[in-house]
């Protein structure tokens, strides 16, 4: 199932509600559909069997779109099975999404602002370096991250913590959502903003901006689990705690007032 979205670049929120008549797990994605390798949200739903009554489980879904493009689509279809007969879309609705004024200095909005132009683009853009508007930041878009002596790295992404230089595997970023994109963009920059070598204060730094911004929290969970994915070892006790740092992080963010002032400094 393929609902067409005329959204033209506007803030919004997408809700469903979705009922299944049997387990199965359904596969949403929200993409351009004129453009390979950009999703704005990807995510399995899963309907157990415990969640079933009288023959039917039904999901109610929020969807936070902050940024968009002109055109998306919606796609709904049922893991494993090409005939989408195991649900019904039974609600969907559009609404508007207010924009919230993001506490940070106006070098952070900025490097911000195209952190996200770049990740809407990186799904088709080729390898090269890419400036900010103004010359402040440098993307350096790479086939793959490799240290001095060639090694392929793992890392999706890095940033010298002097300089607001990053370095950008297209590989990895090529299939990740546009969300996971921002979110491991947002953690770089807070390598560089705050001279932190941190893994657990750029995590929290970043994801602060992110969840401000309006992004979905379930796709900063993917950013964490699915850059640990790439290494070649069991995941160790202080990635499961940095996992938990995180997951606490956006409990303890989502259940506080907002708060959210601006400020704009030179």
């Amino acid at each position: 199932m393929v609902i067409p979205i005329p959204v033209k670049e506007k803030r919004f929120c997408i809700k469903l509600s979705i009922r299944a008549h049997y387990p199965l797990s359904l596969g949403l994605a929200v993409f351009d559909p004129n453009r390979p390798n950009t999703f704005y949200f990807k995510r399995k739903v899963s309907f157990k069997p415990e969640s079933f009554t009288d023959g039917a489980a039904i999901r109610h879904l929020s969807i936070p779109m902050p940024i968009s493009s002109k055109h998306l689509n919606l796609a709904l279809f049922e893991k494993g099975n090409e005939k989408d007969m195991g649900f019904d879309l039974i609600d969907f609705q559009l609404e508007k999404l207010e924009k919230k004024d993001v506490w940070a200095s106006s070098e952070r909005h900025r490097f911000m602002d195209f952190a996200i132009r770049f990740a809407q683009k990186a799904g088709y853009l080729p390898p090269n370096y890419y400036p900010s508007p103004k010359q402040e930041f440098l993307i350096h878009y790479q086939p793959s991250i490799r240290d001095v002596f060639g090694k392929q790295l793992v890392t999706p992404a890095r940033i010298h913590r002097q300089m607001p230089y990053i370095q950008v595997s297209r590989s990895q970023f090529q299939q990740f959502s546009i969300p996971v994109r921002i979110a491991i963009l947002a953690h770089e920059g807070c390598h560089y903003f705050n001279n932190t070598r941190s893994e657990k204060e750029a995590d929290l730094c970043g994801l602060r901006y992110y969840l401000d911004v309006g992004f979905p929290s379930i796709e900063a969970v993917y950013a964490i689990t699915k850059v640990f994915r790439f290494f070649d070892v069991p995941l160790e006790q202080q990635h499961l705690q940095r996992a938990k740092d995180i997951i606490d992080f956006i409990s303890h963010y989502q259940q506080q007032p907002s708060l959210i002032t601006s400020m704009q400094t030179k």
